[in-house]
């Protein structure tokens, strides 16, 4: 009975229930773009609003929610793990800075590389299912396929029996190259942004939710832009099953190189729009809820 208010009570605590709240807004305020995004990532159409008109009209706009129970549980429970992961890296990549200071602006890249690194372990897993999820919209179109798996957990074990451990895990390279650096930029861009847009703040935490908001998303916009072909191949990758034998791809090179000579280097930037928009609409809402949280948990 005692165990939460002694862990709130501790800074980790805290950093750890703040990030789940900030993954929470995240993921329920952004989930439609992302399926929008993962659909135009693996199709041969550019047009989002082709795709949005042909999913929406077939299946409702509820299709663009599919699959967002895994994330929606997963990601809460890893942004409480990247908050307070990154809260102790940032710290310990640059030990010269004082603890009354906030973390110098090299801490903060560095955590954030580390963060990324190591959320990725959880990440990987559930975005093979979400994909997979997402990409039912596709498979409902062609009666002649098998019936597809109801939910995330029938998803999961789909892959299981069939591929085992390997095949869970499946992306889990190309999402650690997607996402230490990505990570790095992304907390970077938001102190340093929100410092430019409110000076001091970083010091006495007094900045608006406007400041949030702008920087936050701005650091999801940045973070995407450096990382996106990786996310495309990443996609693809995953989007493979195993009854596709031989598979398409057999990894992130050939993946890379067959996508170039098919469809151009253009692919690498397919959906790009979509998900930069996302990216700042989630993100300010993950920043914003998080520091407000962290705020009435303090």
């Amino acid at each position: 009975m005692d165990f939460w208010p002694e862990f709130l009570a501790s800074s980790w605590g805290r950093e750890f229930v703040a990030g789940g709240v900030g993954g929470m807004a995240g993921v329920v305020s952004g989930y439609p773009l992302d399926t929008l995004r993962i659909l135009q990532q693996n199709s041969h159409s550019a047009s989002a609003f082709s795709i949005l008109r042909n999913v929406v009209s077939a299946e409702g706009p509820v299709a663009l929610y599919r699959g967002m129970t895994a994330p929606l549980a997963a990601v809460t429970f890893q942004n409480a793990i990247v908050f307070q992961v990154y809260s102790i890296l940032s710290r310990t990549c640059d030990p010269c800075v004082s603890a009354k200071d906030p973390p110098s602006y090299k801490g903060v890249y560095l955590g954030g590389i580390g963060t990324g690194a190591i959320q990725s372990l959880i990440l990987s897993p559930v975005e093979l299912v979400k994909i997979r999820l997402q990409l039912q919209t596709d498979a409902k179109s062609k009666p002649h396929q098998l019936q597809s798996p109801k939910g995330p957990i029938d998803v999961a074990k789909s892959i299981m029996r069939a591929e085992g451990l390997r095949g869970i895990y499946r992306g889990l390279s190309i999402t650690v190259l997607r996402d230490a650096p990505s990570f790095g930029f992304y907390f970077w861009t938001y102190e340093y942004m929100r410092e430019k847009l409110h000076p001091g703040c970083r010091r006495t935490g007094e900045e608006s939710l406007q400041t949030m908001l702008v920087a936050g998303g701005l650091a999801g916009v940045a973070s995407w832009i450096c990382c996106y072909p990786l996310d495309v191949v990443k996609t693809r990758l995953q989007a493979q099953v195993l009854s596709q034998y031989p598979p398409r791809y057999s990894g992130i090179v050939d993946c890379f190189q067959k996508s170039v000579r098919e469809d151009g280097y253009g692919v690498l930037w397919r959906g790009l729009g979509t998900a930069v928009s996302r990216a700042f609409l989630v993100n300010g809402a993950v920043f914003a809820a998080y520091e407000i949280a962290l705020r009435c948990l303090y």
